[in-house]
């Protein structure tokens, strides 16, 4: 009998460390790096550690900067994920994503960055707006 609440407890703590990604809560989360509510459902970024532990960011260039900080060591880390500019709210892998720098998107932090999932969009909005394409690798290097 006294294993029944033993049992239950670790259950409840292998719950709460799940490392799953979580939907961004627009109107109420805040950012991790600059404080600022996340309002616009186009913009926004999650690391999720490997112990479950999610950051919340508002743009790229503060995902970036956060991430530069070493604060969560890079071999801690289970998902990095962005918003997917096309699909509102939608969060998708940021290291296979395409990104857009366009002075044509007014990101919260003024980065002027947006992620696609898909590069044929991209490559239309980049037609309509200009700007420059980068990977994943030119992101992370653009704001060493």
């Amino acid at each position: 009998m006294k294993t029944l609440p033993i049992t239950l407890l670790l259950a409840l703590l292998l719950l709460g460390c799940s490392t799953d990604p979580r939907p961004i809560q627009f109107g109420q989360d805040v950012c991790h790096w600059c404080k600022m509510k996340l309002m616009d459902p186009h913009y926004g970024a999650e690391i999720v550690t490997k112990k479950g532990k999610i950051y919340i960011f508002d743009d790229i260039n503060c995902l970036m900067a956060f991430m530069e900080t070493g604060e969560v060591a890079q071999e801690d880390i289970k998902h990095v994920l962005v918003i997917d500019y096309e699909n509102p709210e939608k969060l998708v892998d940021a290291t296979t994503s395409f990104y857009l720098k366009s002075d044509q998107f007014k990101t919260p932090m003024a980065s002027q960055i947006v992620a696609f999932s898909d590069y044929e969009v991209m490559n239309q909005y980049k037609k309509r707006n200009g700007g420059v394409y980068l990977a994943w690798g030119e992101l992370v290097t653009q704001f060493k």
